[in-house]
């Protein structure tokens, strides 16, 4: 074995050990979410154990210049963020079915909310009008916003992401979204208590 690799070997061991000692496992639940696609996954469930808490996501608002926007103002309300863009064609494609399962679930708890990235405000409010989309979105061109999404992909746009009332994340999405899928999603986490 070469001297390279017994250093690292013993590197290893030392961490491994050093685990070991702390016996720090994670707490299930706890914790706050860090994106991982394993295999190289485009639509992510998490199960109650695996979710991971979202830490406050915040930025300008889109439509009332000024106002700030904050997934704490949602609290106790199953949170479906949305990363669009008015450039993007599958956001102008999914955006109707966002606004329709909104103003059907708002009364069961459900709250959307929408990440405008890398956009023109005149363009993305363009969009935002045609669409007649009633939810809250951050208007964010650099997406520093997407920063709390730590190891998430900031160039796939469009993303949906499904909070549970805890605002854990509960499913990732980084494809357009498949209605009977999304809705499905929505309605498991509105069910939970």
């Amino acid at each position: 074995m070469s001297r390279g690799a017994r250093v690292v070997v013993a590197v290893l061991g030392v961490l491994a050990a050093a685990g070991c000692v702390t016996g720090q496992q994670p707490v299930p639940g706890t914790g706050t979410f860090e994106f991982v696609a394993p295999g190289g996954k485009t639509t992510i469930d998490y199960d109650g154990a695996q979710r991971r808490r979202l830490p406050e996501l915040s930025g300008d608002s889109l439509t009332e210049q000024g106002k700030q926007v904050k997934l704490s103002d949602y609290s106790g309300k199953v949170v479906v963020i949305n990363i669009w863009g008015s450039w993007c064609g599958p956001c102008r494609a999914e955006a109707p079915e966002l606004q329709r399962v909104y103003q059907q679930a708002s009364s069961a708890g459900l709250q959307v909310l929408g990440v405008d990235v890398r956009d023109d405000r005149d363009a993305a409010l363009d969009f935002y009008r045609n669409q007649k989309l009633t939810y809250p979105s951050l208007f964010d061109p650099p997406g520093r916003s997407l920063l709390a999404l730590k190891g998430y992909p900031r160039t796939s746009t469009p993303t949906t992401l499904v909070l549970d009332r805890g605002h854990r994340v509960a499913w990732v999405s980084l494809l357009p979204l498949q209605t009977d899928q999304f809705e499905g999603k929505v309605r498991q986490v509105l069910a939970e208590r």
